[in-house]
């Protein structure tokens, strides 16, 4: 069987050829990293754990696990309107199953190649399968996204459609009856989400406020409206769905899981109202279609309001890790 030492080696040890490109001065084998932040810019940092049985199911694909655990925090750094450039992995094995770390291993290596990130360090151990991940990005000086900044009469976006990853979760635990297609479909959003890094980037300047869904868009909206002290009225008819979330949209359980049900890793931001020409030209350009779903209004009232002008009554926001 192998040790810990074999692993690491094996699987999350790459060629140190773009180390000095990349800002790292060392990276993986020794007890810390040693980086070269580039001149000017300011660090941002975020980290995420997921746990079996609560953010991902054992039996998924290994690959899959793996560009999930780092895609998620990806989005985080795309929320912050920075660019992701290092990464540690804590990972924390049942077992030295090689096969499923080599999966898990290229799978986030190919997300690591797509956005240039180099993973610099980490740990593992025996213990329940857990993943830790902490990713390190870059930007400009006040040039950051933040939560507190969104401001009255701002409108309300989102970058794509809401709800698939959660109806395919509620799919893949029975709680709700999709076709063979719809739920393969829907899965894909669920297990492979897409970080918008791109559009993180071209937001700096442009948006007041930003965050990306990962727990719910109600939930994370949220958020950015207590920051700010203010409140929110959304349009649910212009929330963007995929064909298959459209189809059982006049459901009320799928409509609370397209506002409450999470995974999207969707960024939602506000922007002023001037800036909606300049908005759409950046969807354009990057090939997303950026929707505006509502706008912020004075108080601390979230209403989410459907076609008839009144509002829909909403059980959850969002998902809660202690909520009972």
């Amino acid at each position: 069987m192998a040790s810990e030492f074999d692993l690491i080696q094996r699987y999350f040890t790459r060629s140190a050829a773009n180390d000095a490109q990349s800002g790292v001065i060392l990276g993986v084998g020794d007890d810390a990293a040693l980086l070269q932040v580039t001149t000017g810019m300011e660090l941002a940092i975020s980290a995420d754990m997921l746990v079996a049985g609560t953010h991902f199911f054992e039996h998924i694909d290994p690959w899959l696990i793996g560009w999930k655990s780092l895609a998620v925090n990806v989005s985080d750094m795309a929320a912050m309107g920075a660019q992701p450039r290092w990464v540690t992995l804590a990972l924390a094995l049942p077992e030295a199953n090689e096969a499923w770390v080599a999966g898990f291993a290229t799978g986030f290596f190919a997300c690591a190649d797509q956005f240039g990130i180099q993973l610099i360090g980490g740990d593992t151990t025996r213990g329940p399968l857990n993943i830790c991940v902490q990713i390190m990005g870059e930007v400009p000086p006040g040039a950051s996204l933040l939560r507190s900044h969104a401001q009255l009469d701002d409108d309300i976006w989102v970058s794509g459609p809401l709800g698939a990853a959660a109806l395919a979760l509620a799919g893949l635990q029975q709680r709700f009856s999709l076709t063979e297609a719809e739920q393969e479909l829907c899965s894909r959003a669920l297990h492979q989400p897409q970080p918008r890094v791109e559009l993180g980037l071209a937001l700096r300047g442009v948006a007041h406020a930003a965050l990306d869904i990962s727990d719910g868009l109600l939930a994370d909206l949220t958020h950015i409206l207590d920051r700010s002290q203010l409140g929110a009225e959304i349009d649910f008819s212009a929330i963007p769905l995929t064909p298959t979330v459209s189809t059982y949209s006049h459901d009320s359980l799928v409509q609370q899981w397209i506002l409450s049900g999470g995974d999207d890793y969707e960024l939602c931001f506000t922007a002023p109202a001037s800036a909606r020409e300049h908005i759409q030209h950046i969807g354009q350009q990057l090939g997303l279609s950026l929707s505006r779903i509502g706008r912020v209004v004075a108080g601390r009232k979230l209403q989410v309001l459907g076609q008839d002008g009144t509002a829909l009554k909403i059980k959850e926001h969002g998902f809660d890790h202690f909520a009972k």
